[in-house]
């Protein structure tokens, strides 16, 4: 539980009563390489914390995947879109390395809203968290060039590059792998 403790206290703080009555409501799930968390189709109605792995998630488009995002250890994870309409995802979440998560249902994420101000602050405040980091992903194809969102991937996250293939880079990146590799020879 020590990294879940780490992970909520990046977004908020909470009083020890409010930390154990959330962490009452985690259950953990572990799920190999290869397999899904969330396909589309299903419906969001968790929200994940990513203890140790490493997850995908992209839509699946012409029966091309495209990368949306990597969650890296002690991060969150859920496809808001999902989780706040009840509709069905677009999306799938994928295991990319053996992966151990803490879920929280929105159902009782809400229920805990009424027992606790600073579980209702957190669940506010990670919804924020979740969509700024949407909306700076987004920002970066109507601000950056390929070769500056690789730099920044460089700088941002060095050892992710080591654990995820060129193709999916590629893909998050919004380029084709024959360009990534251009790129990748300037840098050499």
């Amino acid at each position: 539980m020590t990294f879940i403790r780490e992970g909520i206290r990046d977004i908020t703080q909470f009083d020890e009563p409010d930390l154990l009555l959330f962490q009452q409501a985690l259950t953990g799930r572990q799920i190999g390489k290869g397999q899904f968390l969330m396909q589309p189709g299903d419906t969001c109605r968790h929200i994940h914390f990513l203890q140790t792995g490493l997850l995908r998630s992209f839509y699946l488009k012409e029966e091309e995947e495209r990368t949306i995002a990597f969650s890296l250890e002690n991060s969150f994870c859920t496809d808001l879109k999902s989780l706040r309409s009840g509709q069905p995802s677009e999306i799938a979440i994928q295991a990319l390395e053996p992966s151990v998560l803490l879920s929280i249902s929105k159902s009782d994420l809400i229920r805990l809203y009424q027992q606790s101000h600073q579980i209702e602050a957190f669940g506010r405040r990670l919804l924020e968290t979740l969509l700024e980091e949407q909306e700076e992903y987004l920002s970066w194809f109507r601000l950056y060039s390929a070769k500056e969102r690789y730099d920044f991937m460089l700088q941002k996250h060095p050892g992710l590059l080591q654990r995820i293939s060129l193709g999916q880079l590629a893909s998050y990146l919004g380029i084709r792998r024959e360009t990534l590799s251009r790129i990748r020879g300037l840098r050499s």
